[in-house]
């Protein structure tokens, strides 16, 4: 193994986590209406589990509400049954062409603890770094042993800190944005 395998496999791990952890704050309400909110939830299309933007088209008219007009109207009761059964805090209510999803607005107290789980979700993002730093120092002393020389191996530690310091840096920015979306009434 070479140093720049070592370093691109790392900053691949790396960067996944960050990624991930950007698609999950996504997914968390922040009292504003997002069609993100939808993502985890699939209907029963013709036999086959269909997120509900393939079967409708999911718009957001304004901030507090989010307006699916399906295709097929003979898919509203199934469309609201699977946004019942998803537990995502939404009731849907239908006019018979079209169901909409007034967002509630959020207390102090539920604000506070989504910005627990925006936290939560940015260690876990943290942790995925560290093991990438680790496991990358790692192959870092084991090529050593296999022959590599010992300042290389070193330059290549100094330079996995430095890449895992960016993406910490990008971690924060990350939370900081969704605590700053959740926090905003």
């Amino acid at each position: 193994m070479d140093t720049k395998t070592i370093l691109n496999d790392a900053t691949n791990r790396m960067q996944k986590a960050v990624d991930f952890l950007e698609e999950t704050l996504s997914n968390i309400r922040a009292g504003k209406a997002s069609v993100n909110v939808l993502n985890g939830v699939f209907v029963d299309y013709y036999g086959s589990q269909t997120p509900v933007s393939g079967v409708a088209s999911v718009t957001v008219p304004d901030a507090k509400t989010i307006l699916i007009q399906p295709w097929d109207k003979n898919m509203i009761r199934m469309i609201e049954k699977a946004i019942i059964d998803s537990n995502i805090g939404l009731t849907p209510s239908n006019n018979g062409e079209s169901i909409r999803l007034s967002m509630p607005p959020l207390t102090e107290e539920r604000r506070k603890e989504l910005v627990k789980q925006s936290k939560a979700e940015a260690e876990n993002a943290r942790i995925s770094l560290r093991n990438a730093r680790r496991d990358a120092v790692e192959a870092f002393k084991k090529a050593v042993k296999d022959g590599m020389p010992e300042d290389e191996g070193k330059d290549g530690e100094a330079q996995i800190q430095k890449i895992v310091e960016k993406f910490n840096k990008a971690i924060d920015a990350a939370f900081e944005k969704k605590e700053k979306e959740i926090m905003t009434v």
